[in-house]
């Protein structure tokens, strides 16, 4: 009961905070947007889709992927704030076990990130995407796991720095290549090689592709999804799994 209520604390802290920092909502938003828009848009004429199927739809799933990526891993900033501040000493100072802590902060990231992802989705039908109300359940649900292994990554991330800007400078090293290498602007299967296989250990290229499998069910050839729906959950689920038990561990070391 005493772990319940220490996750709930945290998420709930967490959710008053995004609230009240209605410039950090628009401005995750307003990125995902312009992606979209203006470059998916100049794009479309340049880059060749499947049948019936602009690239501006393709990128659609890819730009929902954008949106947890940015809003997951950056809600772990929170982590570097508590510890200046010396709230994170009090919390580890806490009869509570470490794991609560990162799955608290974990499911605080999954909730925001879930939240801005269905505002992005809202936008489908402007597209010209046909979406029914068991896919849009189906994609709210794969947005939520992966936002919570993202925000697992994040934390494990966070553990690691005690500055923010040391912790800002890793992000630009790792947010970009992990978008662009996740199968969100072109198939994972026309990339070189090399780059397929880091498509491979990317968490974020399975997410996308479980979306795409949910946006697109009867898209074939070159744009269709990259691996099997089932494989696509089972990795995130493991990847939740894994980046959870690196953070307790880490949280358990700084204890």
């Amino acid at each position: 009961m005493i772990e319940a209520n220490a996750v709930y604390v945290i998420v709930a802290r967490e959710f008053k905070k995004f609230v009240r920092e209605r410039s950090r909502l628009v401005s995750t938003i307003a990125r995902p947007l312009v992606w979209l828009f203006l470059v998916g848009g100049g794009m479309s004429r340049l880059v060749p889709t499947g049948r019936g199927v602009s690239y501006m739809q393709f990128i659609f799933p890819g730009i929902l992927g954008m949106t947890i990526l940015f809003s997951s891993i950056f809600s772990s900033i929170s982590i570097i704030w508590d510890k200046e501040f010396g709230f994170m000493k009090e919390i580890l100072v806490a009869p509570i076990s470490r794991f609560s802590v990162v799955i608290g902060k974990a499911m605080s990231g999954m909730l925001l990130s879930t939240i801005q992802s269905v505002i992005i989705l809202a936008f489908f039908p402007l597209l010209g995407l046909r979406i029914g109300p068991l896919e849009i359940i189906g994609i709210v649900f794969v947005c939520a796991v992966l936002a919570f292994a993202l925000s697992s990554f994040g934390i494990v991330l966070a553990s690691f720095y005690e500055s923010y800007e040391s912790f800002s400078v890793i992000m630009n090293f790792i947010v970009m290549p992990m978008f662009f290498l996740s199968g969100a602007m072109y198939p994972v299967k026309v990339m070189p090689p090399v780059l397929q296989y880091c498509t491979k250990v990317n968490p974020l290229t399975f997410g996308i592709d479980a979306l795409k499998h949910l946006i697109f069910p009867l898209e074939k050839g070159p744009m269709s999804p990259d691996f099997p729906f089932v494989i696509d959950l089972l990795v995130i689920v493991a990847a939740s799994v894994f980046f959870v038990t690196i953070g307790g561990k880490a949280f358990e070391r700084k204890g």
